[in-house]
């Protein structure tokens, strides 16, 4: 006997304050219904690849235990989106393809005490005046570089390779490559220095050299630590967002036409 019940029949909507969303999301209500969240069989978040990062965040508890995320497009870039459409969503959903993403972790020390984040993107280390920072690099318990001297430094995701990592010029990385990208950002010393391809099961040390003169903040895609002194950097293999996006538009595609775009 075929079954032929849609995969995600409980549906929950989540919008930005924006008014173009919050309209998009009373439209969506009103034709599938909404969902609680902890009920649902997949969440829909209606907004930017910002608005994205912080419902991933937010809803990590249920988010952990495998339930999908699917959005649609209501704000800038919309990378992590697919196209805004009320027709034919649950079609849509149950045809979509899974992307797999493991976020990273970050350990950071600072004047305030130890503070711990979690970044879909990329964790960047930034000089907080018109100083530059200075930096010691460590992966793995062993010194790789013992002094960068740069606006900043950071370790980016295969998803978010092509967000600041690709701005730095940093490489854009495929899905699935089971690599990190350490680029760094404006280096001053040593000038031509492009970073490294590192394994994802790397552990990524920074130390600031002089804190009290050179600052240096320390930001988990949109979670922001100022005058940190060192940064503990790996990726949360425990750790997996299910994001779906429609046939033919799935997240490597996009990663790859990303490398061909000019």
């Amino acid at each position: 006997m075929v079954n032929n019940k849609p995969k995600y029949e409980n549906i929950a909507f989540i919008s930005t304050a924006k008014s173009e969303a919050k309209r998009a999301l009373t439209q969506l209500a009103k034709i599938y219904g909404n969902c609680d969240p902890a009920h649902a069989d997949v969440i829909v978040v209606l907004g930017g690849d910002g608005f994205m990062l912080e419902t991933l965040r937010k809803y990590m508890t249920l988010l952990r235990r495998g339930l999908p995320v699917y959005g649609m497009n209501q704000g800038t870039i919309g990378f992590l989106m697919n196209h805004f459409s009320t027709e034919d969503l649950v079609e849509r959903m149950d045809k979509a393809r899974a992307a797999k993403i493991h976020p990273l972790k970050m350990k950071a020390v600072a004047r305030g005490g130890e503070f711990k984040a979690l970044a879909i993107n990329e964790i960047s280390l930034l000089r907080q005046t018109r100083q530059a920072a200075h930096i010691r690099i460590s992966i793995d318990g062993e010194v790789r570089m013992e002094h960068l001297m740069a606006d900043g430094i950071l370790v980016a995701t295969p998803a978010g390779s092509t967000a600041y990592n690709l701005s730095a010029h940093g490489p854009v990385i495929p899905l699935g490559s089971d690599v990190l990208a350490l680029t760094p950002i404006s280096a001053f010393r040593p000038r031509r220095w492009r970073g490294a391809l590192l394994k994802n099961t790397a552990r990524v040390k920074f130390e600031i050299i002089d804190p009290g003169k050179r600052p240096v903040s320390a930001v988990a895609d949109s979670s922001e630590f100022r005058d940190v002194t060192s940064v503990e950097v790996r990726q949360a293999d425990n750790i997996t967002f299910n994001l779906l996006f429609d046939k033919g538009h799935e997240l490597d595609e996009k990663i790859l036409r990303e490398q061909f775009s000019v």
